[in-house]
């Protein structure tokens, strides 16, 4: 008896949470309708690409800048923990050297079982700094500021570089031969349809991380079109998961996307 009465009295508890909580949203929103007014509603627009501002004679994208500056951020960053950290640690890892060798040995681990082939440690570290990036320019929403990936000549950039090194690693690890090879295979027939596919990857890879990182910013701006005085509450804990998570598993996406390309590439074939 003793543990159902608790079982009740907790739900009860959880119940009265929730009611006290819709009403002080509801509060709010009223008390802000009270002192501003009803906002005016206007057509409901989002721009598929985002302003830009001049610099001289040239017209930068605004998300570039922001994308210049999560970058100028990371740059800081590493370097001071390249000076201050890295010559602390020791032979024997203890404390947060034990944090960042295991982060370390996961992102070789991962970047090798996805791309089939031992690639070296140069792509993790690639990776690593792709995923901060991407991390940090999903960050930059929770400021109300749009995210670089969001804006597709950031996205292309990105999946050009992996481009590049697809060809790279496939170059490094067949020969040009081979490469040439792997477009005649199992027909030269295919060898045109390959080689559109090849120059493909980066827009399908930059068009992907764009569409879905530009549905994550439509769907929170018209959630706050459509409550208006009302956009306190909910509007913050979705933007942990279209702001945060959401981006979280794009970055993871692209990455992967990234190994798997570059691993087909790079993979010895009979």
């Amino acid at each position: 008896m003793s543990d159902n009465t608790d079982k009740k009295k907790k739900r009860r508890r959880k119940l009265l949470i929730a009611v006290i909580a819709i009403a002080a949203w509801a509060a709010f929103g009223i008390i802000m309708r009270l002192i501003f007014g009803r906002p005016e509603k206007e057509a409901f627009t989002v721009e598929i690409f985002a302003p830009t501002v001049k610099l001289g004679p040239l017209s930068v994208s605004e998300c570039t800048l922001w994308g210049f500056g999560v970058t100028a951020v990371v740059a800081v960053l590493a370097i001071l923990f390249r000076v201050l950290c890295v010559p602390r640690f020791k032979e024997v890892p203890r404390g947060i050297q034990n944090v960042f060798e295991l982060i370390v040995e996961k992102l070789d681990g991962y970047a090798e079982s996805q791309s089939g082939v031992k690639l070296g440690d140069n792509l993790s570290a690639y990776i690593m700094a792709l995923g901060i990036y991407l991390i940090g320019c999903a960050a930059l929403e929770l400021f109300g500021v749009r995210s670089p990936s969001s804006d597709l000549l950031t996205t292309f950039a990105l999946a050009l570089v992996t481009f590049v090194l697809i060809n790279y690693y496939g170059l490094s690890k067949k020969g040009l031969r081979g490469r040439i090879k792997d477009f005649t295979k199992p027909t030269p027939v295919i060898a045109p349809i390959k080689v559109i596919t090849d120059i493909a990857t980066p827009v399908s890879m930059a068009c992907r991380l764009f569409g879905n990182m530009l549905a994550g910013l439509i769907v929170m701006e018209l959630l706050y079109y459509a409550l208006g005085n009302f956009g306190a509450g909910p509007p913050a804990i979705f933007g942990l998961y279209f702001n945060l998570f959401h981006p979280l598993i794009q970055a993871f996406i692209f990455i992967t996307l990234s190994l798997s390309f570059i691993g087909e590439a790079a993979a010895l074939q009979e």
